[in-house]
């Protein structure tokens, strides 16, 4: 349970706050089996001070006298799922189904931002996976502080208001969200030691609803950006670790603390090596649209259930009798147990040349820039205008893999790009703020401090507390500086991984 300060709130006139149940969080606000594996509906009663609003995970609520809140949620779902917020929240229709709530300060540009949005986003999202059985699908835009992009808390998604870019630059962040609706919240992990079929089938079902939106390179750019995302994890981590497989052994150990804390299976494998693995099965298929059946088919089978691996992968080759026969879950290195049990790196990548058309024209841009003279005529002969979200992330990772470039060349990129160098979308404010501390851009350095002071997002915060520790001695000062600034306004974990990076003793 979080409990914020007004200074840790947008409007920062009022406390708020809030839960956040995944994974084993929720037996410390009410009692419950706190495991994916059980299921059950709920209903509350929530009684909060004048001049505040409660809102919940729930399929249906009202409000009676004395600012008291009714809920209900009438399908069974497991206890991590279960979220409660409280605070100066109200909220807008963004659609037949659909409203965004949020601090008031926050409320217009929530609307703007998504009015109209969700709504098509689901529409695709029922077409390919079933019926939405949740009713409504509600947005809530979380204070600043809040460390996480999303929480995929039914009929009420919580996220990070680093999503109002003012552009709608970010909505399809939330096709993430929406994805879970079928997988994770339908059909849910039995234990944690399986988190890849929620998060591996989510990122399929994103990157399938996206490919109907948008086409299919812009996608295939965006699940680039993933793999970069696993790499780069794997490096860090090495591929051996036993968290870097699709089946952890979560062992419970004497104590809590001697175990693997659930929490600590949270990284880019569940996410994108289990994308590998269901993109592996397709492949298997052969047909997008019996794949797309088989999908549907597993929801239908399996919803409301918690199942393992085992579950799913024998009711996939049930499904398709002839993969059964030719004995597919034991191809020499592509084994389905291998698949589970051996970490590293997957064994199969799905083909992502069609984002090519889009990351071409970025590399060159960013070789352009890297050189020693800059060629002016080929740089303003490359249009960026047009370009959207994820190829102007894959253009600056890039130029971060470059930096430091030589002498003025950054400040006239910046100069040049104000699209991107003022811009307020926070997946390019990150990749500036790091690419000015890597070329030591002093006259810059108030965007850094300005973005941390804006947001405590933990994916956005460490990477820059990283960058700076790691920098002159005025980055340090700059870290310094910032954090003793932003502290109060942080989650506590944020604040402790910072401490840590920057040497600051972490209280027990």
């Amino acid at each position: 349970v979080c409990w914020l300060a007004p200074e840790q709130t947008a409007g920062k006139q009022k406390p708020y706050m809030y839960t956040q149940g995944q994974a084993v969080l929720n037996r410390s606000f009410f009692p419950c089996f706190d495991t994916p594996s059980v299921k059950c509906t709920y209903s509350a009663t929530v009684q909060v001070p004048e001049g505040f609003t409660a809102v919940m995970s729930a399929t249906s609520w009202e409000k009676q006298k004395d600012n008291t809140f009714i809920f209900k949620m009438s399908q069974p779902i497991p206890s991590y799922l279960i979220a409660l917020a409280v605070g100066d929240i109200v909220s807008a229709e963004v659609g037949p189904r659909s409203r965004v709530w949020a601090e008031p300060c926050l409320i217009e540009a929530a609307k703007k931002e998504y009015d109209g949005v969700i709504e098509d986003f689901l529409v695709v999202a029922e077409k390919l996976f079933g019926p939405y059985v949740w009713g409504r699908y509600d947005i809530l835009f979380m204070p600043p502080s809040f460390p996480f992009g999303g929480m995929e808390n039914p009929c009420l998604t919580f996220v990070t208001p680093c999503l109002l870019s003012g552009d709608r630059s970010l909505v399809d962040v939330i096709i993430h969200e929406i994805s879970h609706s079928w997988f994770g919240n339908l059909v849910t992990n039995a234990t944690w030691g399986e988190f890849w079929l929620n998060e591996g089938f989510t990122m399929y079902a994103q990157r399938r609803i996206s490919t109907e939106v948008y086409g299919l390179a812009y996608t295939c750019l965006e699940a680039a950006t993933g793999r970069a995302l696993l790499r780069q994890h794997m490096d860090n981590t090495g591929e051996d670790h036993p968290l870097n497989k699709l089946r952890v052994v979560i062992e419970p150990g004497f104590s809590f603390f001697l175990g693997v804390n659930p929490d600590d299976t949270y990284n880019e494998t569940p996410y994108e090596k289990g994308y590998c693995f269901v993109s592996y099965l397709a492949h298997l298929v052969g047909d997008q649209s019996k794949f797309d059946a088989f999908l549907q088919a597993y929801v239908n089978q399996f919803k409301f259930q918690s199942i393992t691996a085992d579950d799913t992968l024998s009711f996939f080759l049930e499904y398709f009798p002839e993969l059964k026969e030719k004995g597919v879950d034991s191809i020499p290195g592509f084994e389905f147990d291998r698949w589970l049990n051996t970490p590293g790196w997957p064994p199969y990548l799905p083909d992502l040349s069609p984002g090519e058309q889009m990351m071409r024209p970025a590399d060159e841009l960013a070789e352009l820039w890297a050189a020693d003279s800059l060629d002016m005529e080929a740089i303003e002969a490359m249009d960026i205008t047009a370009w959207r979200t994820y190829q102007l992330v894959y253009f600056l990772n890039k130029v971060l893999e470059k930096s430091p470039l030589p002498e003025g060349n950054v400040e006239r990129l910046s100069k040049m790009y104000p699209k991107i160098s003022k811009a307020q979308n926070a997946e390019l404010q990150l990749r500036w703020c790091q690419i000015v501390l890597k070329n030591n851009l002093e006259a810059e350095y108030s965007k850094v401090k300005d973005f941390l002071h804006s947001q405590g997002k933990q994916k956005y915060t460490l990477p820059l507390y990283h960058a700076m520790w790691g920098g002159s001695e005025v980055a340090r000062a700059l870290a310094m500086e910032t954090f003793s600034a932003t502290a109060p306004q942080l989650h506590v974990n944020v604040q402790n991984y910072v401490k840590k990076i920057l040497g600051l003793k972490v209280a027990e």
